[in-house]
């Protein structure tokens, strides 16, 4: 049996087809053979290195509770080449043939309904069978405009976003920002949406440090992905901003960055000209 032609219909390429032909069922059905960590077969972390994620990725996607389920949406959300042909030549490839064996039936019918949605006339809007996002309607946010910056912050550390909004926006610096709480519209996922915003929709990242965001999984997602994207994107730099004194060390991760801070009164004078001109550059 060839993994990547469909059972019923030879002729359709399961390359061809994306990811999102996949129903969330099968996504937990994966789920249980990959999550648990193997030392006689291959797992999500062998999958994950397969999708051509870095150490740091998949470092943070062991905070988790499903990392299958996290490296399938991040891979769908910034690859062209997450197809369901792909996903099962990883499989193979991994030695995960019982797997294959066993998600092949019901895969076969998440694509024909996929392919059967895809022949129907466009009256309506398409039954939804999944939780994912769509990756060829990805209506994420208020608008589809692009952004001089996504703001990494933690929920604690609003206060100081929304004097930034004040202060970068509504100024003659004209500038427009990501900031998730205020421009992502709701109902999609978190992780799947951030990644494609940072990567796709945003120039640079401003990331807000302090004791709080040390301890967010969010913000160390958002960091370590960015810092992930490949050499020619990271021209989208990050720009760590720390408005207020921190009892825990800056992180290590970011101490090779030029860092805008607030806390010395000495430069709150410039504080956000300086900020505002490295959001401004081309």
């Amino acid at each position: 049996m060839c993994a990547t032609k469909l059972c019923e219909d030879p002729e359709v390429d399961l390359r061809q087809i994306p990811l999102v032909a996949l129903n969330v069922s099968v996504r937990r059905r994966l789920s249980l053979y990959l999550n648990p960590r193997c030392t006689v077969a291959a797992d999500w972390t062998t999958v994950a290195e397969s999708m051509d994620f870095e150490y740091l990725e998949i470092k943070n996607f062991e905070t988790s509770k499903n990392p299958t389920l996290m490296i399938l949406e991040v891979w769908e959300a910034r690859s062209t080449n997450a197809t369901v042909g792909k996903l099962l030549d990883i499989l193979e490839a991994s030695e995960r043939r019982d797997i294959v064996e066993e998600l092949r039936p019901l895969i076969d019918v998440d694509v024909k309904k996929y392919l059967e949605r895809q022949s129907e006339p466009p009256v309506q809007v398409p039954e939804v069978d999944s939780c994912v996002t769509r990756a060829e309607d990805r209506h994420i946010t208020m608008g589809d405009e692009m952004f001089d910056a996504f703001i990494c912050y933690c929920q604690s550390d609003f206060q100081f976003v929304h004097e930034m909004i004040e202060q970068l926006e509504k100024t003659d610096y004209n500038l427009k920002l990501c900031v998730f709480d205020r421009d992502v519209l709701p109902g999609s996922c978190v992780w799947t949406i951030t990644a494609e915003l940072i990567e796709k929709r945003c120039k640079r990242m401003v990331v807000v440090i302090s004791d709080e965001y040390l301890r967010s999984d969010a913000c160390d997602f958002q960091t370590k992905f960015a810092l992930s994207l490949c050499p020619g994107a990271r021209s989208k730099r990050l720009i760590p901003v720390v408005y207020k004194t921190m009892s825990e060390p800056f992180p290590s991760i970011l101490r090779f960055l030029t860092v805008c801070d607030y806390t010395r009164p000495c430069t709150q004078g410039w504080f956000w000209s300086r900020l505002a001109k490295a959001l401004s550059l081309s």
